[in-house]
């Protein structure tokens, strides 16, 4: 998925200086977003005051949204570097397609692991004949900088492994929760898990102390510890936990995100990741250009993304930096 803002604020990323030394109970603000031709989204990281949750870089929530008589999501060909795309549906189909030749339609509880690397291209579209509803999240993970020039390559997983204990039916999407390890491959330690809670639900899961956590309500509400957590907000945990509590009086999902700290310092801009500004301004002029590190998507009816104009200051990687 694209940040389509054709004016976008250059992200300083990494460093520990954002990250809490123990637990805390943050509420994220979310920034309402229009991704493409009509998908309204709620953007969760980056957001005020808090850049990253271990290697999470970005959250998107959308929908639930009827799409009965609109085309849904489409978002047109657009590059990537540096980093992974988690895209994880609730409701809906999305079409996929890549530069590397990838073509596939996934649905509610399959993983799409893009990891861009190098440099990618690619689009995301609703099928032409969809169903009635979309709604799921977008997610970036940050490659550490050993791996940030990996080859490019896409993964789609349609069983995905899990747990089921007292009102909890659990899905893990990226890393290791509670002994299941997702079949995605990830570079940094951390996890993303669907936790499905059901009406009465009141159940504790456990954590990794030495990570740091989020939890999204990207459906019904909850309770987290003594938190009310409603649908499309995010509340971040800080770090030394060895559990965590979730109760819900009704049906609801949460998606757990949570990884080590991520200590080194990026810039993100538009769908980049780099070190540098000047490796930034590189990855646009060469994308711009239509140069082959990115390759062309194939099958896309019409015009790809251009990226926008690059802000008059400097890119420079300052840090997580509250």
């Amino acid at each position: 998925m694209s940040n389509l803002d054709r004016r976008p604020a250059a992200r300083d990323l990494g460093g520990l200086q954002q990250t809490s030394a123990g637990p805390v109970l943050d509420l994220l603000p979310a920034k309402e977003v229009l991704l493409g031709e009509s998908t309204h989204v709620r953007r969760l990281l980056p957001t005020l005051g808090r850049r990253m949750v271990g290697a999470w870089a970005f959250v998107d929530h959308y929908g639930p949204d009827d799409i009965t008589s609109s085309p849904g999501m489409q978002v047109a060909p657009h590059p990537h570097t540096g980093l992974q795309t988690v895209s994880w549906l609730l409701d809906g189909e999305v079409h996929h397609r890549d530069s590397l030749g990838s073509d596939v339609t996934f649905r509610p509880g399959e993983l799409a692991l893009m990891t861009a690397g190098h440099g990618i291209a690619h689009s995301e579209q609703s099928p032409a004949s969809h169903p009635r509803f979309l709604h799921g999240a977008q997610l970036w993970v940050a490659l550490p900088d050993a791996d940030r020039d990996v080859a490019p390559h896409f993964e789609h997983h349609d069983a995905l492994p899990g747990f089921s204990s007292g009102g909890l039916r659990t899905t893990v999407l990226l890393g290791s929760f509670a002994g299941a390890t997702s079949p995605g491959r990830a570079y940094t330690p951390l996890v993303g898990a669907d936790l499905d809670l059901s009406s009465g639900a009141d159940v504790e899961v456990p954590l990794e102390p030495d990570f740091e956590y989020a939890v999204l309500a990207s459906s019904g509400s909850a309770t987290v510890e003594d938190v009310p957590l409603e649908r499309g907000a995010m509340l971040y945990l800080g770090t030394g936990r060895r559990s965590l509590r979730l109760r819900a009086a009704d049906a609801s999902r949460l998606l757990l995100l949570g990884g080590e700290p991520f200590e080194e310092r990026l810039v993100m801009w538009w769908n980049f990741v780099g070190r540098s500004g000047e490796e930034i301004a590189d990855y646009a002029e060469r994308w711009n250009a239509e140069d082959e590190r990115f390759g062309a998507v194939v099958g896309y009816d019409g015009a790809r993304l251009e990226a926008p104009p690059l802000p008059p200051v400097p890119l420079m990687a300052r840090g997580r930096v509250r």
